[in-house]
């Protein structure tokens, strides 16, 4: 009997009540983190008139990230998920109200912004790890990935268009005060449009939770597939940063204006959304899988042109195919396959803590070259030793097994045949 064709698109995922409320918080939550980290960081210049403390208040979006995402990454697999993420939304709430409060010091500020960075990857992993229940762990799963992806960058845009506008209109506090309404309405849509379900480990098992935190970190990183399929959703993050961090002195030297600085930040956010959008609608699941392995390897080629120090044209469209390469929707499926159900909120956890820390090391070190060298050769650098690295996992991931057997078959018979 012929099989009937899988069905593409994203409208079957919004067909499952479940996924509907989990992506309705999420829209919700993200556009309020996103305002409050412009509010908060107007709120603390304010305050303080410096700069350097107005700039750690991003900073601390990505410090607490791999010490949390590493030590509390267990809550994910410990308790249910619908618990989890219902109290880390109020958790954040509560945060958010005590910045809102005219008495709150700056330095209280900054360690409640710590505090909310590190409830973040538990949050974000143990959904992930939640959309396998919703979803079930095939192709409704990598859409539903594919398109809160999609939200997340939508939102980068979105966000900080929307703080500017609130900010004009309102205080930073009270941009701030929108936050603590997004959390509490992102907690109501998962409590009550998600069903409770059992935990994943019995604390019994497990015992402490660092213990079980660290154990399951260890267990997943001695896997050699995991290992490898864990890197490859960091490397390119870690190199692919470069441009954006560098895009103020890069739209300097190339003598643009302030409006090329807006549009240098957004090409590759814009580059990615087309891509993953294409890709979740029009290609079928094989296809994304063998395109993951080559995407992966050859996405920072784009940014060897750099040493050529090209100009605003020519460089958006280099960063538009620098995030046009969108090899995430597959390897979520790899991934999943490859993690024991019972470390599945700890995978999470811990894949979207490394993702976080990796971009905000990258920032740090593209800022750091750029001392030394010229911009562009930065940029440049940063491609060339991004895809050395790549192309090394691509072949790890080969030797290790992480490609799904079909792909690898195909593979060894097209040799066969040559």
């Amino acid at each position: 009997m012929p099989t009937a064709p899988h069905p593409r698109g994203y409208r079957p995922v919004f067909a499952v009540r479940e996924f509907r409320a989990v992506f309705a918080a999420h829209l919700l939550s993200l556009l309020g983190v996103v305002v409050s980290e412009l509010a908060l960081t107007v709120l603390v210049y304010d305050l303080t008139g410096s700069p350097l403390l107005s700039a750690l208040t991003f900073a601390l979006g990505f410090l607490p990230y791999v010490v949390a995402g590493t030590l509390l990454a267990g809550v994910a697999d410990r308790y249910p998920a619908r618990r989890v993420l219902v109290v880390c939304d109020l958790l954040c709430a509560g945060c958010v109200a005590v910045m809102v409060l005219p008495g709150t010091p700056v330095g209280g500020l900054l360690a409640l912004r710590c505090v909310i960075a590190g409830i973040s990857p538990v949050f974000t992993g143990t959904r992930m790890a939640a959309l396998t229940d919703i979803l079930g762990e095939g192709e409704l799963f990598v859409l539903g990935r594919s398109l809160l992806r999609i939200v997340s960058q939508s939102a980068l845009l979105a966000g900080f268009g929307l703080g500017g506008l609130l900010l004009a209109a309102v205080s930073p506090r009270g941009a701030i005060g929108i936050t603590l309404v997004t959390f509490l309405c992102s907690a109501a849509l998962l409590r009550f449009g998600t069903r409770r379900r059992p935990a994943r480990a019995r604390a019994a098992e497990d015992g402490a939770l660092l213990r079980a935190s660290l154990s399951g970190a260890r267990q997943l990183f001695a896997d050699r597939r995991v290992r490898v399929l864990m890197l490859l959703f960091w490397v390119q993050p870690l190199f692919v940063v470069a441009p954006e961090a560098l895009a103020a002195p890069y739209a300097e030297a190339i003598g643009a204006g302030p409006a090329a600085l807006g549009l240098l930040m957004c090409a590759m956010p814009v580059g990615h959304i087309a891509a993953e959008l294409f890709t979740g609608s029009r290609l079928s699941p094989r296809t994304r899988s063998r395109i993951v392995l080559p995407l992966a390897g050859a996405g920072l080629l784009p940014f060897l042109l750099y040493a050529a120090r090209p100009g605003l044209a020519f460089a958006l469209v280099l960063l538009t195919l620098a995030g046009a390469a969108a090899y995430e929707i597959g390897l979520d499926r790899w991934f999943v396959a490859a993690v024991p159900e019972e470390l599945k909120g700890r995978a999470m956890t811990l894949m979207t803590a490394g993702l976080m820390t990796v971009q905000g090391l990258g920032m740090a070190l593209a800022g750091l070259a750029a001392e030394f060298l010229p911009v562009h050769l930065t940029v440049a650098g940063a491609g060339a030793l991004g895809t050395v690295c790549a192309l090394a996992l691509v072949l790890e991931a080969r030797r290790a097994g992480a490609v799904p057997t079909e792909l690898r078959d195909r593979a060894d018979r097209h040799m066969t045949d040559r």
